[in-house]
């Protein structure tokens, strides 16, 4: 025989090397006196699976190391680690399994080791499951299932436990549903149908229980929120210590459902502290409580939108029907009749910003809760008080802010802040165009009389109203501004013409702004006999405005002019302020001189 050819290793002779290496093993994971094993051992009994699987056939041992791996494991869990448990009960069986399965891992880790060349070269080239999955196998077949549905059982019991206030060791049922997780390998299957089924249904029995008892005692229904809320934080801490994850929507669904499902008409309709009382009294906090605890739950959210979408409702119509007999008591005292539109106005926007701060606020932006907000103003906003559209209120209400004299006194922080709001109710407006000519009348008024309180909150609210709405909707109000621009610019031009042409100096002051016609509102333009000092006036701007452009024609509206004229009189002189056709009525009067 050469010198270097290997001894042939008998199976019987190899698994009773491999055997003591394992006992040893199995002796120091029970706590027996015994030394570890050391590097010399190690090498051995790794040395002897290599040799038995590398001997050229028959006595290639790889398959039959395999079949021994596992059941060597089975030995161990049939003799050792089953019997140890089967003879404890609750928490102490469980202490005991969390022992046994951590010993196992330790167990699968050192065989692997030990059978480490198997994996390498055998088990790679059948396709076989590795040592590692064949030894949780192992565990899972032979302890857990057998374990699993009286473990489930003890873990539920101490969950409950912990609900009913008991101290309960939350590190110990962390490593136990580990194990549920462990076992699957990678899946969620073990853990959610042996364990977190009877978790969902045992949680539906207590809090049936437990809401059927508050129900009885008389709750109202903010007690009734308080207590449901403080459930859910309790379920919430349980599953940040010691559930999965996962489990969360799914047993915070069960918990809300419970609490609120058989329950909710009564809860909805206790007289002094159900959701109608809360909403009329603004008990915001009890409110938004509600929608913490139940918003998940699908029966709920619907009839509290109703709810909510009806009280809105009400209280827009209140407002309409105040705004109605406020008009008719000022026509019947012949009073201002426009101070009921502003106050009407007022308060619809901040019925609107109470609301919507409910909405986003306490009703944690529920999209189901901003529909009945749509609907309920939707509805508001298309009704006529009085006659009047509520588009046209709006662009009433708005040239009251925004002209000189106002009879809203606000800082530019509230005006900015309002006009916002209008915006916003603006959006409920199903004909927009309508608020558009009603805004852009007004909004030239203010233009051409000098009639704008601030020109950066006009040019604030085009911005919003863009922004919102698209370019189209400003753009002719956007061309109005930008003419009042170009007019200022195009006077300057005008006076340093006349200044440079002696000729053209009609003697009057003169100021014309040129419109754009598609921009503006249309105005009516009468013929009329100006005063000749006039006539002159409008040929010499036209003769300079034909210099600047030869391809525009101008159109006079004299129904929109003013002149300022030196009224001399006994015993004294007054300066009058009189449109262009007055002027033109007082053309041939001997009291009077013009000098625009």
């Amino acid at each position: 025989m050469a010198a270097n050819e290997r001894k042939t290793i008998d199976l019987e002779q190899g698994w009773e090397i491999m055997q003591k290496g394992i006992m040893k093993l199995k002796n120091i994971l029970e706590g027996l006196p015994e030394t570890g094993i050391s590097s010399e051992e190690y090498m051995t009994l790794y040395t002897t699976v290599y040799n038995m699987c590398n001997q050229k056939p028959p006595h290639d041992y790889s398959q039959q190391l395999y079949d021994k791996y596992r059941e060597s494991l089975e030995e161990y869990l049939m003799s050792t680690v089953l019997p140890s448990l089967r003879e404890k009960h609750d928490e102490f069986m469980l202490r005991e399994l969390v022992k046994r399965w951590l010993n196992h891992k330790v167990m699968v880790r050192w065989l692997s080791h030990f059978f480490y060349y198997l994996d390498r070269s055998f088990i790679a080239k059948r396709s076989l499951p590795p040592l590692n999955e064949v030894g949780l196998t192992c565990f899972r077949e032979l302890v857990y299932q057998e374990l699993k549905v009286k473990v489930s059982n003890v873990v539920i019991s101490l969950i409950d436990q912990g609900r009913e206030g008991k101290q309960i060791d939350r590190t110990l049922l962390k490593n136990i549903l580990d194990i549920f997780l462990e076992i699957g390998m990678g899946k969620m299957d073990y853990y959610e149908n042996d364990f977190e089924a009877a978790l969902l249904k045992d949680s539906a029995a207590y809090y049936s229980c437990k809401a059927s008892g508050w129900i009885s005692e008389e709750d109202s229904c903010p007690d009734y929120m308080l207590k449901a809320e403080e459930c859910l934080k309790q379920e919430k801490y349980r599953i940040s210590h010691y559930l999965h994850f996962s489990s969360e929507p799914k047993l915070l669904e069960k918990v809300q459902y419970e609490l609120w499902s058989v329950y909710a008409s009564r809860l909805f309709g206790k007289e002094y502290s159900g959701y109608h009382a809360l909403l009329t009294d603004h008990k915001v906090e009890n409110l938004a409580r509600m929608v913490r605890v139940f918003s998940k739950v699908p029966t709920f959210l619907d009839p509290l939108a109703n709810i909510l979408k009806q009280y809105i409702t009400e209280e827009g119509t209140a407002l309409v029907k105040q705004a109605e007999e406020a008009a008719g008591r000022k026509k019947a005292n012949k009073k201002d009749v426009g101070l009921w539109q502003q106050i009407f106005m007022r308060k619809v926007i901040e019925l609107h910003a109470k609301y919507v701060a409910f909405v986003n606020e306490r009703f944690q932006n529920h999209i189901i809760f901003h529909k009945a907000l749509r609907e309920a103003f939707e509805a508001l906003c298309n009704k006529g008080v009085d006659g009047s559209s509520i588009a046209d209120l709006l662009a009433t209400f708005c040239d009251n802010i925004l002209r000189k004299g106002s009879s809203e006194k606000l800082s530019d922080e509230d005006i900015e802040e309002t006009l916002e709001k209008v915006v916003k109710l603006l959006t409920y407006i199903n004909d927009k165009d309508l608020f558009t000519e009603f805004y852009r009348k007004k909004l030239a008024r203010r233009l051409l009389f000098d009639m704008s309180a601030n020109d950066d909150h006009e040019r604030s609210m085009l911005m919003k109203l863009k922004h919102q709405f698209g370019v189209q909707f400003t753009l002719k109000m956007e061309g109005m501004v930008k003419d009042m621009m170009l007019a200022k610019e195009n006077q300057t031009s005008f006076e340093e013409y006349v200044s440079n042409n002696p000729n053209a100096n009609p003697g009057i002051d003169l100021t014309v702004t040129v419109l754009t016609t598609g921009f503006w509102p249309s105005y009516k333009s009468f013929g009329l006999n100006l005063p000749a000092e006039m006539v002159k006036c409008v040929e010499v701007f036209r003769e300079f405005y034909q210099i600047k452009t030869k391809h525009r024609k101008l159109t006079w509206i004299y129904s929109l002019g003013t002149c300022n004229i030196i009224g001399k009189f006994e015993p004294k002189t007054m300066d009058l302020i009189v449109t262009t056709y007055q002027t033109e009525l007082l053309g041939d009067k001997d009291p009077a001189e013009f000098d625009r």
